[in-house]
């Protein structure tokens, strides 16, 4: 096979079919973009949470009788408590938090409220075991365990405030892979479209090489070869968007609560990693698409 031919049959046919060719590349790279975005949605929400999972407590909260009369866990039924808190084999470790100590733990967490928590009353502010588990997705057996039992007000687990959390990041991924779609079917159009163009402006010469014996694989790479490049060109495009919305967007405006530990950073890898599923899907993508419209179109 001669190479410099199919290179220029390849640069030709791009030619030829520029308008095509450009509004292929566009709509690939939004569509492999959104794609890209979703995946980097992943990589934070997952990123993210493992940094929560390893703060999640789950707080007992004490019934108002505790709280009020007992400071330091001295009585039977708080002694009770902690020591089957403590013997189950889930817990990682325990500790006892009395009316007082959770009312200035209150004014430290928020200190934008100092002057509002003087006018809240402690008695508002329960006694609490605070709970941290081996394992904090597996927390329901352990609250099961735990709520209705004497002494204890309410059981509240940080892991389900922090889902409704991811739920929200889910909900952008589910939107981001949704569009991705959408888009997705616009550039299979066009590049079928874009293949059946370039195969009928090229219908004589495909006719001619057939008739001295070239091979049908042969005279059909070169409009394969063009969807594809077309279509890495749309996924570059969208991997430098993805490269500036990382930081612009994920590492600039969100920077203070990176810094914070609130969110897990995007890392290079993260976009790499991301960047080498979206040229595998726009290949896939390019190659399936051209390869059936020249079986169902060339063949008639």
């Amino acid at each position: 096979m001669r190479f410099g031919f199919l290179f220029n049959e390849v640069l030709t046919g791009l030619r030829r079919n520029v308008t095509m060719t450009v509004a292929m590349i566009i709509t690939t790279a939004i569509a492999i973009g959104l794609f890209g975005g979703g995946l980097l949605v992943i990589s934070l929400a997952k990123n993210s949470k493992a940094i929560y999972l390893d703060r999640v407590e789950t707080q007992i909260f004490l019934t108002e009788d505790l709280s009020a009369g007992d400071t330091s866990c001295s009585s039977d039924i708080c002694k009770g408590l902690r020591d089957e808190i403590e013997k189950r084999s889930d817990v990682k470790s325990v500790r006892f938090v009395n009316r007082d100590d959770a009312y200035a733990d209150a004014e430290k967490r928020l200190p934008q409220f100092k002057d509002l928590m003087k006018d809240v009353s402690k008695d508002a502010f329960p006694a609490s075991f605070i709970v941290k588990l081996k394992e904090p997705e597996k927390h329901a057996d352990f609250d099961e365990a735990f709520v209705g039992t004497p002494g204890v007000k309410s059981v509240l687990n940080q892991k389900d405030l922090i889902d409704r959390l991811f739920a929200v990041l889910n909900s952008l991924r589910d939107a981001a892979f949704m569009i991705a779609l959408i888009q997705a079917v616009g550039a299979v159009l066009l590049i079928a479209n874009m293949v059946q163009v370039a195969a009928y402006t090229r219908r004589t010469e495909v006719g001619i090489m057939r008739l001295v014996g070239a091979t049908r694989w042969y005279t059909q790479l070169p409009f394969l070869l063009e969807a594809v490049i077309a279509a890495l060109t749309g996924v570059a495009l969208a991997v430098i968007g993805l490269i500036v919305a990382r930081v612009t967007i994920l590492n600039g405006a969100l920077q203070q609560f990176i810094q914070a530990n609130l969110i897990a950073p995007i890392t290079y890898g993260d976009v790499f990693l991301a960047a080498i599923q979206m040229a595998a899907l726009g290949i896939l993508l390019a190659g399936v698409t051209a390869y059936a419209t020249l079986r169902l179109y060339v063949r008639r």
